[in-house]
């Protein structure tokens, strides 16, 4: 799917962040969500290369990045610590400042780097997501149904770690394949690489301390936020999905200009994995948004 990358790799906090690189110019950051990789770029990033020095990155806990054991407070899997991973793996390629482009979990760890490391982040643009604490202060009974992994992963280990591991491919298809777009946007190729990275015993663990963490510390850091007036101020873009849950129980550019008040965005014709479902069409619009000076 990336015949044209190289992968590449770093020793971040004693754990291995894996990545891909590929293109020239600016560099721009690609960031995945759950339960995912960096595989989800597939259909863009070679036209993103065309424009950039890309790299597309595995978080912590997921695909071929290191998936410690959470700690108690689950602080190792906050996004903080895994947006400084990113930060610190792309200062080890040779990039102090790049912009970002991330999808769902990706794009949490993309808001929390352009709160927390602002010289570094020149762009940012987050896919179908709405900001965290905002989606939990409003959960509905409609959320709720829809987004149920956000209440199942977050039970205590082992219990969701173990029915995950007991059918890693059926959990896929549960999580991706029940949205609006079902299975069809996932090539084979793609779908293989998320079935082999997530049928590793120890990914299962990652991606629920993951969504620990933004049950708990997470929120505390985005109270503290709210609190401390702490605002988004790169040039910041936010697109999500017309047929999705955030497009139905949420309004994404409202709760976003609570935290950067010079954000714009809209929805596109698709559902939540917009990277997959839309790719012309994301292109169409990040691309001239990436570019400007």
């Amino acid at each position: 799917m990336f015949d044209a990358f190289e992968k590449v790799s770093a020793v971040i906090d004693g754990i291995n962040i894996h990545a891909i690189r590929g293109g020239g110019g600016p560099a721009l950051l690609l960031l995945h969500g759950h339960p995912q990789t960096h595989a989800i770029w597939h259909k863009v990033a070679p036209v993103l290369a065309q424009h950039f020095t890309v790299v597309a990155a595995d978080l912590r806990g997921y695909g071929d990045s290191g998936k410690p054991a959470g700690l108690p407070d689950h602080s190792n899997y906050a996004k903080r610590r895994m947006a400084l991973d990113q930060v610190e793996l792309m200062r080890t390629l040779g990039f102090d400042t790049f912009s970002v482009l991330a999808h769902d979990r990706g794009a949490r760890v993309a808001a929390r780097m352009a709160l927390d490391h602002p010289a570094a982040v020149e762009k940012l643009v987050t896919l179908d997501i709405a900001p965290t604490l905002a989606m939990y202060e409003q959960t509905s009974f409609d959320f709720a149904r829809a987004y149920w992994h956000w209440f199942f992963l977050i039970r205590p280990a082992p219990f969701p770690e173990t029915l995950i591991r007991a059918d890693p491919d059926q959990y896929l298809r549960q999580t991706m394949g029940t949205r609006s777009a079902g299975l069809k946007p996932f090539t084979q190729a793609a779908y293989a690489e998320y079935l082999r990275c997530l049928s590793d015993p120890a990914a299962a663990h990652g991606l629920c301390e993951d969504y620990r963490a933004s049950a708990t510390i997470d929120l505390e850091h985005d109270r503290a936020d709210r609190a401390a007036g702490r605002q988004i101020r790169c040039p910041f873009m936010a697109l999500w999905g017309a047929e999705g849950v955030i497009e139905q129980c949420f309004d994404p550019l409202a709760e976003w200009r609570r935290l950067a008040p010079h954000v714009v965005g809209e929805a596109l014709p698709c559902g939540h994995y917009v990277p997959e479902e839309a790719p012309e069409q994301l292109l169409a619009k990040v691309l001239p948004f990436l570019t400007a000076k």
